[in-house]
């Protein structure tokens, strides 16, 4: 192949014989108008495109002509990387391309050097003037423009916002936070979702318009409930389970969250208590039920051990302190009995 100056199109032919990416180049689309950058939809996506300036997630790899191996990928990664474009795609012909797609498509394409690695190449993997195909799937992308442009601006100049703007702020915090949750990065997601709750905090909203600031700060509380028991605070979990219950008393999620923290700090009662109520508004849900086996199982452990620690603090029962020890032993099995026939009913309530 060579390329020619002056915006000419590239000679796709080797002497006399057509290249196999000239014949593919033959039935895409041109995106670029100067055929530097041709498209294929393998898969088509739903939705808006990929806005300027997004985040984005995508598997991707990248081929030389006549190589079967590709010379570049990510697809064998366990947890992709967020990228931003602008910023973190060095590829002008990638991020051109990743402009034209949709979430959940994947997508073919065809890069001519100056959309590529240009006369140079990258040695030794590519060589000068080189053409690439690139198969790309966007997995996801966050559109963080308005975002990031809100951040930059001072507390004054953010209080001008509009509620719906903010709201949009707070949501994409809040899904930047989800993305690094899910890839098991909770430190990062905690701090994404304490500045979506500390911006909703901020928020004056009229009556009317309460109800949806209301909604969005339970999901943030319940997001930062959750990453707590990740990071293994259950105090922390348990507050922002409860922040939840105050605009919502009734809410399954923030329930079950509570219970999980008390159980967490060995409130075997109180996660019983939360357990129940969970279970009253979703009889069905298997989590909720499982754990209260679960707190039953390990309730009756710990009461075991309870009676254990206490025959051995008292002596035998012909001891001076017997009496002491029997009444000890006889309230500890009474307890048990009550919380655990509590604990076995609830987890058999589910109708069906």
């Amino acid at each position: 192949m060579k390329a020619r100056g002056g915006g000419q199109e590239e000679s796709w032919q080797v002497g006399d014989i057509m290249s196999s990416y000239h014949r593919l180049g033959q039935r895409m689309q041109d995106v670029t108008g100067d055929h530097g950058v041709l498209k294929e939809i393998i898969r088509a996506g739903s939705g808006e495109t990929v806005p300027p300036d997004a985040s984005i997630l995508v598997k991707f790899s990248g081929y030389l002509e006549h190589m079967d191996r590709p010379f570049d990928t990510n697809c064998y990664k366990r947890n992709h990387r967020l990228m931003k474009l602008g910023e973190d795609i060095t590829l002008g012909g990638m991020e051109i391309g990743l402009l034209t797609m949709k979430k959940g498509e994947l997508a073919r394409f065809l890069f001519k050097p100056s959309y590529a690695f240009g006369a140079a190449g990258c040695p030794p993997l590519i060589p000068p003037n080189a053409t690439v195909l690139f198969e790309i799937e966007l997995l996801d992308f966050l559109d963080s423009a308005e975002s990031d442009q809100f951040f930059n601006l001072t507390p004054e100049q953010q209080d001008q916002f509009p509620l719906e703007k903010v709201l949009k702020v707070a949501e994409t915090e809040r899904e930047f936070g989800n993305y690094l949750f899910r890839q098991k990065h909770f430190m990062d997601a905690r701090e994404r979702y304490k500045r979506a709750s500390s911006l909703l905090r901020r928020v004056n909203a009229e009556e009317a318009e309460q109800v949806k600031v209301d909604a969005a700060k339970i999901l943030v509380f319940l997001n930062l409930s959750f990453t707590y028991l990740k990071l293994e605070q259950p105090a922390r979990a348990l507050a922002y389970g409860e922040k939840a219950l105050k605009l919502d008393e009734k809410n399954a999620k923030a329930l079950f969250r509570c219970a999980q923290a008390c159980f967490s700090l060995a409130e075997y009662e109180r996660a019983r208590d939360f357990l129940v109520k969970a279970q009253k508004q979703q009889p069905f849900n298997h989590s909720i039920n499982n754990e209260l086996k679960k707190l039953a199982s390990c309730y009756r452990n710990y009461m075991l051990k309870e009676k254990e620690m206490c025959c051995r603090m008292f002596g035998p029962l012909n001891s001076p302190s017997a009496g002491e020890n029997l009444k000890i032993t006889w309230l500890a099995t009474l307890g048990e009995q009550s919380l655990l026939s509590v604990l076995v009913t609830a987890s058999q309530q589910v109708i069906g």
